[in-house]
């Protein structure tokens, strides 16, 4: 599929280009309203809104005089306002920035089915992958946002059970948390923020890190979103010691010392069969044999 990509921020195209490739399709760059006006039509148009030139709406409304072209409006313009002009400006969809690779694909994939009835939901898919895997994936390898498969293996997945850390309790399966037994209400980012620290309690996650695995590698928008997420989960959970920022590196989960119970028995107190209480004045048994 040949994509029109009209985008002037060069920290924003070059990515997102590169990443489109990775899923097979055909990227042309128009960095102006004016080159992309002129430019051969294609097979799909994302369009920027924020053109150094003309308005990404002019655009919109000139493509779609001449055009039936699909058009996927990207920008940061999130406001109501804005996505009901660009979808009535003759727009197939609208999605505001920060956004990740994988949902775009997805979209250009579901605008693609409308604008062609009767196509295959892996029509658009790169020859040789009939699932929509990008492009030289080879049968079993892991896709981004997909379960890791094995050639030839059948049945459902194994269930894997929850993970405790401390009193909270992840259920993967069921998407669950409870706290406390309490259940806890998580977005779906939240959830999938919580699992990763909860990979490896303790441990220090990079802001990179997280953001490629929460979001993904080629994740358009501010940082701060990441902060937004963290500072969501810590008042979820009642207290901000669970997650521990590492200054200049990124985050941590960990038990808060005032949730731990001061009475639990810890590995290192439990009685060993050494320090078992033997007859006073008596030999240990295996002495002398």
């Amino acid at each position: 599929m040949q994509v029109l990509l009209i985008e002037d921020d060069e920290r924003i195209a070059g990515p997102l280009a590169e990443g489109l490739a990775r899923y097979g399709y055909a990227v042309e760059r128009a960095r102006t309203g004016s080159a992309a006006l002129a430019a051969d039509e294609p097979d799909m148009v994302l369009l920027d809104l924020g053109l150094p030139d003309m308005d990404g709406i002019d655009v919109c409304r000139a493509l779609r005089r001449r055009s039936d072209v699909p058009i996927i409006m990207i920008t940061a313009r999130g406001e109501e306002i804005d996505r009901v002009l660009g979808l009535e400006l003759g727009a197939d969809d609208y999605m505001a920035k920060p956004f990740g690779v994988r949902e775009l694909v997805a979209r250009i994939r579901a605008v693609s089915r409308r604008a062609r009835p009767g196509a295959t939901a892996g029509a658009d898919a790169p020859e040789g992958s009939p699932d929509g895997a990008p492009a030289g994936t080879a049968e079993g390898a892991a896709v981004p946002g997909l379960p890791a498969r094995t050639p030839g293996a059948g049945g459902p997945p194994p269930v894997e059970a929850p993970q405790g850390v401390g009193p909270l309790v992840i259920d993967r399966r069921t998407r669950q948390v409870h706290l406390h037994g309490t259940p806890i209400a998580l977005a779906p980012k939240e959830f999938d923020l919580l699992v990763h620290l909860a990979a490896d309690p303790g441990a220090v996650c990079s802001r990179r890190e997280i953001v490629d695995q929460v979001w993904d590698p080629h994740f358009f928008g501010p940082t701060k979103t990441l902060d937004v997420h963290v500072a969501a989960l810590r008042r979820k959970l009642g207290d901000p010691a669970w997650i521990e920022t590492v200054r200049r590196v990124g985050f941590r989960l960990h038990v808060p010392d005032a949730v731990r119970p001061s009475d639990a028995v810890r590995p290192s107190d439990a009685v060993r069969p050494s320090d078992a209480v033997r007859p006073s004045g008596g030999a240990h048994p295996a002495a002398g044999a």
